[in-house]
């Protein structure tokens, strides 16, 4: 499976580390590969600043999750599954994006999946999309950068929601088991990746899907 998102999937930290990245064990996609076993093999793909369909004035054109997308589930194929999570970038002010419009970015990603060959035999991957937790309502130093973000973020998951139902394609909102850190506001702190990656093992376990075995296996 492909883990496709942003800096709480790189696991940017909220402390001063040397390398300002957790560990692969506490990062998310590291918790969902020791909960899920050996059966599966989990990719992960974070990029810091990512957003869900933009270039970034500031930050580079590289920071657009759609551009890099296509390339990187062509690379990693065959794919059982791709979990999106995306979006917090997308509300900085820079970009001046409304919530739907957020979750559209999220539904063209969706739709350059299903528009590739990626899973075995042919066919398309099962996806997950994860709406983000909201930032928490004082962001530090990054209050002029995520202007009026708080209420946007707050109204990203029904959006979300929204769009996953109509691209038929399964939803979950990682603000039903974790909070953005209050360290800076929008980044997940250890304890958040730890209830994340489990939270998303139990949701593949409920739905039931198995990765596919390939040819050889």
């Amino acid at each position: 499976m492909l883990c496709y998102g942003d800096s709480n999937t790189y696991g940017q930290t909220t402390a001063n580390l040397p390398d300002d990245r957790y560990p692969h064990d506490v990062r998310w996609p590291g918790v969902l590969r020791q909960e899920l076993g050996a059966e599966w093999m989990v990719i992960e793909e974070g990029l810091s600043g990512r957003t869900t369909v933009s270039d970034d004035p500031i930050e580079g054109a590289e920071k657009n999750g759609r551009t890099y997308l296509r390339p990187c589930i062509m690379s990693h194929k065959p794919l059982d599954l791709v979990i999106l999570m995306l979006g917090t970038n997308d509300l900085k002010i820079r970009f001046n994006k409304t919530p739907g419009e957020i979750a559209m970015g999220i539904g063209a990603l969706i739709s350059d999946i299903k528009s590739m060959p990626a899973g075995l035999n042919g066919r398309v991957p099962e996806m997950l999309v994860v709406a983000p937790p909201p930032t928490a309502m004082d962001l530090k130093d990054w209050s002029g950068v995520f202007q009026d973000a708080q209420e946007k973020s707050r109204a990203l998951a029904a959006e979300y929601e929204r769009i996953a139902d109509m691209h038929e394609v399964h939803f979950f909102d990682a603000a039903l088991v974790v909070r953005s850190s209050d360290d800076d506001g929008f980044h997940l702190d250890v304890a958040a990746h730890l209830a994340l990656g489990q939270a998303i093992a139990q949701e593949v376990a409920a739905i039931g899907w198995l990765p596919q075995e390939q040819p050889g296996a």
